[in-house]
C-alpha cells in the first residue's frame, strides 16, 4: 500500500516492527513517569490497594511477570477499571525510578486516557503468554 501511495518502490527495514514496539514502550514509560511526577500515579501493593478502595485509581497496571496471587487480589478491587498487564516488572519499575514494580495505579484524567490508548497500541506489537 505504501508503494502505491508513494508511486515508487518502498521497502521497510526488517526490524521495523521491533523499532516501533520499542518506541511505543518508551512513550508509555515516559507517560507513566510524567503521571508519577504530577502525583497522578502510585506504585506498590498497599498504595495501589488504597487507591482502588477509595476510587482514586482509573487504571490498574500489573506486571506481566508478577506473582499471580497479588495480581488477583488487586484485580478483584479493580471492578470495571481497565487492567493493563502488558509491561514487565522491570519496565514498570523504570517509570517509577525503581528496579522493579509489580503494581501501579493511575488517577483519572488525561494521563490515564493516554496510557490506556498507548498501551493499546503497544499490545498490537507484543505477544502475550
Amino acid at each position: 500500500m505504501f508503494s502505491r501511495a508513494a508511486r515508487a518502490t518502498v521497502r521497510a527495514d526488517a526490524d521495523l516492527a521491533n523499532r516501533v514496539e520499542e518506541l511505543l514502550l518508551r512513550r508509555v514509560i515516559a507517560l507513566m513517569g510524567l503521571a508519577r511526577r504530577a502525583g497522578a500515579a502510585v506504585t506498590g501493593f498497599e498504595k495501589v490497594r488504597d487507591w482502588l478502595k477509595t476510587g482514586s485509581a482509573a487504571v490498574l497496571l500489573a506486571a506481566s511477570d508478577g506473582a499471580e496471587d497479588g495480581r488477583g487480589k488487586l484485580r478483584g478491587l479493580a471492578e470495571e477499571r481497565p487492567i493493563i498487564a502488558l509491561l514487565s516488572a522491570t519496565e514498570l519499575g523504570e517509570a517509577f525510578g525503581r528496579d522493579r514494580a509489580v503494581h501501579a495505579a493511575i488517577a483519572p484524567g488525561g494521563f490515564a486516557e493516554k496510557i490506556v490508548a498507548e498501551t493499546g497500541r503497544l499490545a498490537g506489537f507484543r505477544r502475550l503468554d
